[in-house]
């Protein structure tokens, strides 16, 4: 009996099982390739160049979010890798945020060119180099716009917290206006009375010494 069927189908198996942990490695170095990406620049996490279109950003995020989907791989950290993928994605969809990261890169840009003292049109800006220190660059700006932004939330929230106490100060005095006017009015009669008895003790007195002796 001849073995030679038996031996294409291990083959073939062999081939898919190759196939698999092909797909597997992909998956693996992407993930791995996003949580090392510096996490407040978008277009690094999704790998894109700054000034896409919007259907660019779609489809790369589509296409890697199928990818890295968590019910698609056994890798571990793969629900992290889709998080971030897809809050990157959401950054770059907000016109405003988006707005701000391109013009951190645009200033990080011209960082690089004014402490070098060249010009736009200097040759160094078309090396490689040039490419990896922008990107260095763009890091340290965006981390110091995010320490700004920070410091700028923090002084928020003090001085929040310093209006609302000043708030709670205000309250509490009306609070202890009205329950000392509470307290006046349910003495009113208590007070009246002791002063007609003061009068009246008064009068007493005043006609014992009025009256005629003998």
């Amino acid at each position: 009996m001849s073995t030679k069927p038996e031996k294409a189908e291990d083959d073939i198996d062999a081939f898919e099982a190759l196939e698999s942990e092909e797909k597997e490695f992909v998956k693996d170095a992407e993930i791995d390739r996003i949580l090392k990406a510096f996490r407040l620049d978008a277009y690094a996490v999704l790998d894109l160049q700054p000034g896409v279109p919007e259907s660019d950003i779609k489809k790369c995020y589509r296409t890697k979010s199928l990818l890295i989907h968590p019910d698609k791989t056994k890798n571990e950290r793969a629900p992290e890798a889709f998080d971030r993928l897809k809050k990157a994605q959401n950054e770059l969809m907000d016109e405003k945020h988006r707005e701000r990261l391109d013009e951190a890169i645009a200033d990080a840009r011209m960082l690089l060119i004014r402490d070098n003292k060249w010009t736009v049109d200097s040759p160094e800006l078309k090396t490689e180099q040039f490419a990896r220190d922008w990107r260095e660059k763009t890091k340290m700006v965006l981390i110091d716009n995010e320490h700004r932004r920070r410091r700028q939330m923090k002084a928020q929230m003090q001085e929040e917290g310093r209006e609302q106490k000043k708030a709670d100060d205000e309250m509490e005095g009306r609070k202890r206006k009205r329950e000392h006017e509470q307290d006046w009015e349910k003495t009113r009669d208590q007070r009246i009375d002791s002063w007609r008895d003061f009068q009246k003790a008064g009068e007493k007195k005043k006609k014992k010494k009025q009256k005629p002796l003998g």
